[in-house]
């Protein structure tokens, strides 16, 4: 697992093997970095990671610039983890939060350019994140919500829905705040 962009371009992540976490592959991460460098600016961006696991996606955004990136995970472990390599590379723009995802989206007020959201495959509630992201608006106008979810789950149905981009037993689903405000 490394860093494939940004000031820290090439960094090794080496998490503890004891994480309950699944990180995206780095064929997966830089497919999506590289659809992303060419729709959004990173640099000033309000990130949301969700499930952030090892925090391998929150140091991506930070490393290319983002203003602020708040990470949710329900393992201190994880947390720990992230807040370790968070100082260990001056990235202050990171802030954790230990908290169930679910309940957090429920009472979040802020808004975000960005949300990712990388939940445990066997989850049975994928779905209701676009849902709950869209019902409690939390983007930002022009905001995008990316899901990674197993190939075979369909997201399509929710409104917001723009694409669907395979990478083998894994998927990104884009979802956009089309909204003026």
């Amino acid at each position: 697992m490394r860093i494939i962009g940004g000031k820290l371009r090439g960094l090794r992540l080496n998490p503890p093997n004891n994480l309950p976490v699944r990180p995206t592959t780095d064929l997966a991460k830089e497919a999506l970095f590289n659809i992303l460098n060419n729709q959004i600016e990173f640099e000033g961006l309000k990130v949301l990671d969700l499930f952030s696991g090892t925090g391998n996606i929150s140091m991506e955004f930070a490393s290319r610039d983002a203003e602020i990136v708040v990470s949710i995970d329900r393992s201190v472990q994880c947390i720990h983890y992230l807040n370790d390599m968070s100082r260990q590379h001056k990235l202050g723009q990171i802030k954790t939060f230990k908290a169930d995802v679910f309940k957090y989206l429920e009472m979040e007020t802020d808004k975000y350019d960005m949300i990712f959201a990388d939940p445990p495959y066997d989850l049975n509630r994928i779905p209701d994140i676009p849902k709950l992201v869209f019902e409690n608006d939390m983007l930002l106008p022009g905001g995008m919500l990316i899901v990674e979810h197993q190939s075979m789950q369909n997201l399509s149905q929710h409104p917001a829905f723009m694409e669907q981009r395979k990478y083998g037993h894994s998927s990104f689903s884009f979802f956009r705040n089309n909204v003026d405000q």
